[in-house]
């Protein structure tokens, strides 16, 4: 593989591979100087084949105004996919924002190429994998306790305002500072880095490998171009790639761990009775209903959710609790978006509203999430308040 710099633009790299011609623009999502470097080079360049940094549903959600209507808040709950919905958000928050600081809409350098593809009718490949495949291998491959690093990270980025300029945007494209920070990344997060920045490098070069044409052009944020450029010179098999493009099972801890508590409770219960504690037993019982429901119900209305929400959490938490596969939230939640579903203008908003921390509560959303969150919070909580009252049943 031979390389050169282009010597009109830094963002800009040359490349050969197998005698195709490979251009790799490395880009800031929000910088109006990357739009416009993007359209010069797909424009002098008249490529064959134009790579942008998309998935299937980021393309739909930058060249499409997304359809809130179709977005079915009741399977989402059921599926227990609502953190999903939460990570996608905060994302979106965090660009929305930086973008608002440069004037620029992020992704707008990948619409560019989009729409410079289109009118030299030029083959269009979205190169990137599925988002939701690396959040949730980045989740899953995460150790259980280092994730609590990964949803505070994402908590402050959501409250970040820490403004930025093209100036900024210009430093942090040079590849002596993006190393930098990819290694301080690695070190406090190497299960997220990877997943994030190595998985995707080496996705998106085999992708890249496989373009179509004599001449491609590369759309990536600048992070990602030195790891492309190092991994385009290995042929990936097809089980490399199908592995990095499977979500893994959970854990055996993790699937292990929710039973736990169940079968202590339940093996507490068949003791006591067994050995005739039924005033015990029927204490025990009263405080595990009544420290569930309370607490679930406590955290409902935090939530500040409708009173047959507040109920329903109430009911559920104490069943809910011994069955790991439903979960008090879920029930609130359903609940909740029964009697206040959120409108069209609280989806479209509701990026825009998780800024602020008043404006969890004020979008119709947004406070679903809330119910979800705090019911199951406050369930918790009462779980392990009434397990206190549970000795009796042992003398």
């Amino acid at each position: 593989m031979q390389q050169s710099t282009d010597n009109l633009e830094q963002d800009v790299t040359r490349t050969t591979v197998h005698n195709k011609e490979v251009i790799l623009v490395g880009t800031a999502h929000i910088s109006q100087k990357s739009v416009e470097v993007v359209r010069a080079i797909i424009q002098k360049e008249n490529p064959d084949t134009v790579c942008v940094e998309l998935d299937d549903e980021r393309f739909k959600a930058v060249r499409e105004q997304p359809n809130w209507e179709d977005l079915d808040l009741r399977q989402i709950i059921r599926n227990k996919q609502l953190l999903f919905l939460v990570a996608r958000l905060a994302l979106s928050s965090f660009q929305k924002r930086m973008g608002s600081y440069t004037g620029v809409k992020p992704g707008a350098e990948m619409i560019a190429a989009i729409e410079e593809a289109e009118k030299l009718n030029a083959n269009l490949v979205l190169c990137d994998r599925n988002i939701r495949t690396t959040l949730l291998r980045a989740w899953r491959k995460t150790p259980f306790w280092r994730r609590s690093l990964v949803a505070a990270s994402m908590a402050l980025g959501v409250f970040e305002r820490t403004e930025v300029n093209e100036d900024e945007l210009e430093k942090l494209r040079e590849e002596h500072n993006l190393t930098g920070m990819l290694e301080e990344m690695g070190d406090a997060m190497p299960e997220v880095k990877t997943v994030l920045v190595d998985e995707r490098d080496t996705y998106m070069a085999d992708q890249i490998r496989r373009a179509d044409g004599k001449k491609v052009v590369v759309i990536i944020g600048a992070a990602h171009k030195p790891g492309i450029m190092r991994k385009m010179d290995t042929a990936w098999t097809p089980e490399q790639i199908k592995e990095i493009e499977t979500i893994p099972d959970k854990s055996i801890f993790s699937k292990a761990i929710p039973w736990v508590l169940p079968l202590i409770v339940g093996a507490l219960f068949a003791v006591a009775l067994y050995t005739g504690k039924y005033e015990e037993a029927k204490s025990a019982a009263l405080a595990w209903v009544l420290a569930n429901g309370i607490f679930s119900s406590v955290g409902a209305l935090i939530a500040l959710g409708h009173p047959l929400t507040i109920i329903t959490a109430f009911i559920a938490a104490p069943i809910t609790s011994l069955n790991p596969a439903l979960g008090a939230g879920m029930f609130a939640a359903l609940t909740q978006v029964w009697l206040v579903p959120p409108t069209v203008r609280d989806m479209e908003n509701a990026g825009d509203d998780i800024a602020e921390w008043t404006g969890w509560w004020k979008n119709r959303l947004t406070r679903l999430i809330l119910v979800f969150f705090l019911a199951s919070f406050g369930s918790s909580i009462g779980t392990f308040a009434s397990l206190a009252l549970f000795k009796d049943l042992l003398y």
